[in-house]
């Protein structure tokens, strides 16, 4: 088992780094447990790192509720991106609005117009960004470290929850009262957008409720992706 104040003192540092070293830095939040710890740490140390996050057109309404309870308790507004309206029009009349059910192709285009291309224009201008990312939470982010090259934007990337299990990010959000999707309470322990997105039975992998209908080695949605590939290519020591 993990020693979390081992662990919180750890992604303190490294957060502390990326804002001292890598500014103008940003944070992708998807509003997800695990994001939440990192809103927090981030905002209670009032450190100078954007947070944003990707509105999609097809979240939960419980995802979109988090946005609220975050400026209640931190007094904080989210940045939104959301994707180029021409673009998805242009996907929906061609192909359906839920025709990412019918390959994995169709679902990564998807993702990339309601996600990826999105993201681009997040990180646009930054020198780092941050995500919520652990090993823990599937066999496509096994090898993950906590800073990375991104070469695919052209920046360092860094993923300060990697060594975080499940139980850790729990007890963190416990101990101090930090604010959460309400749908983890009812069986989504990872939450992407409404359609792709289905509770998950006792026992099962924590992203298996992610694109249940595909192959667990290709649930990712672009975001850490190049020409369909995982971004791993070079980790760089703390």
């Amino acid at each position: 088992m993990n020693d979390i104040s081992a662990l919180v003192a750890s992604t303190r540092a490294t957060l502390e780094r990326i804002a001292a070293e890598y500014s103008p830095a940003v944070f992708a939040s998807s509003l997800a447990a695990e994001d939440m710890v990192l809103t927090d740490l981030i905002l209670k140390a009032q450190l100078p790192i954007g947070i944003f996050s990707l509105e999609t057109g097809r979240l939960h309404p419980e995802t979109l509720a988090v946005l609220a309870k975050v400026k209640d308790r931190y007094g904080y507004d989210i940045a939104l991106y959301k994707p180029q309206p021409e673009a998805v029009d242009t996907y929906v009349a061609q192909h359906g609005l839920n025709a990412f059910y019918e390959s994995v192709d169709m679902r990564r285009e998807c993702c990339r117009i309601r996600k990826v291309e999105p993201l681009g224009r997040a990180l646009a201008g930054n020198k780092a960004w941050v995500t919520g990312q652990r090993r823990a939470q599937s066999t496509t982010r096994a090898q993950l470290d906590i800073q990375e090259d991104d070469a695919a934007h052209g920046m360092v990337k860094f993923n300060p929850l990697a060594d975080w299990s499940e139980t850790d990010v729990w007890n963190y959000i416990r101990d101090n009262g930090v604010p959460y999707n309400a749908l983890h309470d009812q069986g989504f322990p990872s939450i992407g957008c409404a359609p792709c997105t289905r509770a998950v039975e006792p026992g099962e992998d924590v992203r298996a409720g992610r694109w249940w209908w595909e192959n667990p080695d290709s649930k990712e949605c672009g975001l850490h992706l190049v020409d369909g590939k995982l971004i791993r290519i070079k980790s760089v020591a703390a």
